[in-house]
């Protein structure tokens, strides 16, 4: 290992996604990741809204909730994924990718937060997290 002086600037080494420091036992099995994408974008009408989410929670039942409001909405879902990265690249990809066939939108993405099951359990019993996602389907704010 080496020593940093007082007074001198230590140099910053990054991990590339997916990469293991050695010794690290590979994870290669997927993990759940609770995901909630926040999108918004000019004024649509909430009946529209409301059918184009529920025609992507048809077309993805992986979607567990989502509220949603006449120029904006959050989508809340477990992803199935071998780490944070791949699961925030999929959720990132959502919006856009199924905007045309599910008739969504044309909001941008606003927000993300991926957290895994761990820390989404920790955070219900602590009582800071979100309220587990029921009555399951799209709801106004």
């Amino acid at each position: 290992m080496t020593s940093v002086a007082a007074g001198e600037e230590r140099a910053l080494t990054s991990v590339a996604a997916g990469d293991r420091y050695q010794g690290e036992e590979p994870q290669d099995l997927p993990r759940l990741w609770h995901v909630t994408l926040s999108v918004s974008g000019d004024e649509a009408p909430l009946k529209e809204v409301r059918r184009a989410l529920e025609q992507l929670a048809h077309d993805h039942p992986f979607l567990l909730t989502s509220r949603y409001a006449n120029d904006h909405a959050e989508i809340r879902y477990w992803e199935e994924a071998r780490d944070l990265h791949d699961a925030a690249a999929v959720a990132l990809r959502l919006w856009g990718e199924h905007r045309q066939t599910a008739g969504l939108p044309p909001w941008e993405i606003v927000g993300l937060e991926v957290i895994d099951r761990q820390t989404y359990h920790q955070r219900i019993a602590e009582g800071y997290g979100p309220p587990p996602a029921s009555p399951v389907g799209a709801h106004p704010f």
